[in-house]
């Protein structure tokens, strides 16, 4: 007999939220693992004593992580989805009849909260990540990606023409009273945004959008121009859980932002006994300041040197002496260290020089020196450590250390950009994007705290019978059993020695 369902909506209804989340629930083991309680005393310093009660911190943190859980960019689809899922509401707290915030308050909040309540939150999802077993701390990966700014390309405008205009409506403050200065418009003196603008390398120094200063241009290779924040990560190698995330400039490079990251990393691990002894990252990090950074600190490095950077005996003819630091030229003259220079980039140069009199009669004085009637060579003060980490990735555990870099920190990039709400920042300002990337790991090490087993445990488990490659073996050895005698007939029978050992090399094999 056909069935056909009447529903007639009850008026009174005994409905219990907690019955109807599964224990298996995601959200459901989350809440038994986060507390985010300690929350309350870090944002009293936000209110007052008096007035409307504002919305919950914690149900506020919590709104956050499930538009990063979900893949929500947005404050409004966080608070539609939330209103919709019977689980996320058990997670935050509300029952079905309860009216969630209004988005615009998720907004307002996360404007008013500095950056070390977010911070905060990270470091305990860390610590709890590191207690489970999830972190070793030995070795870390470091890598960056592209975050697109909420900006649109149409709204940049010229940099130069907007002082000017700052300076002219100065001047009109200055010298004309109040009257006359209102009735200068902006209609006249504002530039219109200029679409499709031409990007060239000083892009950056000339253009900006108003809309939010902090965006760069930037672009990768086979990508479009657009305006981006840059993401710096440190993953942690052993079960890929993020020990810092940071926003950037875009147009800032890798190599000077490593030594602020490994800083707070050695900082997140330090406060929980756990000191760092390697750091993996790729050539856009190699630099001066990184390399002392990582001598100072005594951790070893695997960072491929950029092109270009060359090695003392690549100066054909020049012979180095480390005992007396100068280089001995083919003619047996000295280049002695002469000063430090600063360099565009910010790196500091030694300077070797001969004197003038050494070359005044030298046959190769027309090739070999400069206008001034010497020969110049400059060496980055860490060109040691340059010489070093180029020997270092040469061995066999620096080839390692590049694909356990790629294995690691770039499918967690991958991870955060497309599936944890951080492909576009939906806020105003780095600060602001900053506060984002952190709930975006957050959300990441989240994961990996309810769901995920520390690879000690995993490889243990696999050893268990009937587990990894021992099932299968114990799967297929009834079946073998079952056709040895049959094999061994037909051995005895045919005295054919070659075919007899193939048949048992694909058993053999199948077998393990």
């Amino acid at each position: 007999m056909q069935g056909k369902k009447d529903y007639q909506e009850k008026l009174f209804i005994r409905f219990q939220l907690s019955d109807y989340i599964p224990a298996d629930n995601f959200y459901r083991r989350l809440k038994g693992i986060l507390d985010l309680n300690f929350v309350y005393d870090g944002t009293a310093k936000y209110y007052g004593t008096e007035g409307q009660k504002s919305i919950d911190p914690v149900v506020f943190f919590k709104l956050m992580l499930v538009g990063y859980l979900e893949n929500l960019n947005s404050d409004r689809r966080i608070v539609a989805t939330s209103r919709m899922r019977m689980d996320i509401l058990y997670f935050i707290g509300y029952d079905l009849d309860e009216e969630l915030p209004w988005h615009s308050t998720l907004s307002r909040t996360r404007q008013l909260y500095g950056e070390e309540e977010f911070t905060a939150i990270f470091k305990q999802v860390l610590k709890k990540c590191i207690d489970k077993g999830l972190v070793t701390g030995k070795r870390q990966a470091i890598d960056s990606v592209f975050v697109k700014a909420n900006a649109a390309m149409s709204s940049l405008v010229e940099r130069e023409i907007m002082d000017d205009v700052a300076t002219y409506g100065k001047q009109l403050d200055d010298h004309n009273d109040e009257t006359a200065a209102q009735d200068t418009t902006a209609e006249n003196t504002t530039p219109k945004p200029r679409k499709n603008a031409k990007i060239d390398k000083k892009a950056n120094s000339k253009r900006y959008s108003p809309s939010d200063p902090d965006a760069r241009l930037s672009v990768k290779a086979g990508k479009t121009t657009r305006l981006n924040y840059s993401a710096h990560v440190s993953v942690d190698t052993q079960n890929h859980v993020i020990t810092h995330i940071q926003a950037c400039h875009a147009d800032k490079g890798d190599a000077p932002s490593l030594p602020e990251i490994l800083a707070h990393v050695v900082s997140n691990l330090k406060d929980n006994g756990i000191g760092i002894e390697e750091v993996l990252a790729d050539t856009g990090y190699s630099g001066e300041a990184a390399l002392l950074f990582l001598a100072d600190n005594n951790i070893k490095g695997y960072i491929p040197n950029k092109a270009g950077c060359r090695s003392r005996e690549s100066r054909e003819g020049f012979n180095y002496d480390k005992q007396h630091d100068r280089y001995i030229c083919p003619e047996g003259k000295y280049l002695t260290f002469h000063n430090f220079k600063k360099a565009a980039n910010a790196n500091t140069h030694k300077i070797y020089r001969t004197s003038v009199k050494d070359c005044r009669d030298c046959p190769f004085k027309d090739t070999c020196v400069n206008l001034q009637g010497f020969k110049v060579f400059k060496d980055s003060v860490a060109k040691d450590l340059y010489i070093a980490m180029h020997e270092r990735m040469q061995t066999g555990p620096g080839k390692r250390a590049r694909k356990l870099r790629q294995s690691t920190v770039e499918p967690v990039l991958g991870t955060l950009v497309n599936f944890t709400g951080m492909g576009q920042v939906n806020t105003k300002g780095i600060g602001l994007a900053n506060k984002c990337m952190i709930m975006a790991a957050v959300a990441y090490n989240l994961k990996k705290l309810v769901n995920g087993i520390p690879t000690k445990l995993r490889k243990r488990i696999r050893k268990l019978p009937g587990n990894g490659s021992d099932g299968l073996k114990n799967t297929l050895l009834p079946w073998i059993t079952k056709i040895e005698t049959p094999i061994r007939s037909f051995k005895i029978r045919r005295k054919s020695k070659w075919l007899n050992n193939h048949l048992l090399c694909k058993l053999n094999y199948s077998a393990i």
